[in-house]
């Protein structure tokens, strides 16, 4: 199977099983879904939504979460992974937010990674879920079964490779989605340590033996 082939196969089962895809975070505005991703880095995002509740009910807007201190948000996420990096990052970037953007997420992704705590991957997030654009975030899991399911070459040996390979590859209108699909993917059947290969839709062709498949 050609690589073209693959990325043909893999679309349309995604497009015909999974087409209402979307983020599993909870978020009510595009000031939520920021401190969310930003949260979810390196940690479950069923972590991160039993803990947004309490602190979303505490600091709804950048407005609020500018006038609290590191200390006071880091009571909300001390459950995540690297709480005490993550609080100060929040409260950084809700300053800076009502500083320098009338407290309001930016849509253009350079002024976005500007903000303490965001980069390539978070801004990207934000542009597909929540201005529906077409950008493709390339955490862990997009990373490992874009390289397992051989559609990168091995040559694609960092995220942000994977990802211009991706957007080179996938259909502007499937971009957005297709985040999600390869990140489901990843998270429920094609997992790290133990993929659930007799339930993948993928297992028949699957590059198994490939450095950077399965069986690394």
């Amino acid at each position: 199977m050609t690589r073209k082939e693959r990325y043909e196969y893999i679309l349309n089962y995604f497009r015909e099983h999974k087409p209402n895809v979307g983020t599993e975070l909870q978020f009510g505005s595009a000031f939520q879904l920021l401190c969310a991703t930003l949260l979810s880095a390196q940690c479950t995002d069923k972590r991160i939504n039993a803990v947004t509740p309490a602190l979303f009910n505490r600091y709804p807007s950048a407005k609020e979460m500018a006038a609290a201190e590191p200390e006071d948000v880091l009571e909300y996420v001390s459950s995540v992974s690297y709480p005490n990096a993550k609080s100060r990052h929040l409260v950084e970037m809700a300053r800076m937010l009502v500083a320098n953007y009338g407290g309001e997420v930016p849509d253009d992704p350079k002024e976005m990674t500007k903000l303490p705590g965001v980069g390539r991957k978070t801004a990207n997030v934000m542009q597909a879920v929540w201005f529906g654009k077409a950008a493709m975030a390339v955490d862990t899991h997009v990373y490992r079964v874009s390289r397992r399911l051989g559609l990168v070459p091995k040559t694609a040996n960092s995220p942000l490779k994977v990802e211009q390979y991706l957007m080179r590859e996938i259909p502007e209108e499937d971009i957005p989605k297709a985040h999600h699909w390869l990140l489901l993917h990843g998270r429920y059947v094609c997992r790290s340590a133990r993929p659930l290969c007799e339930q993948c839709a993928f297992d028949a062709f699957c590059p198994k033996l490939l450095e950077g498949s399965k069986l690394d």
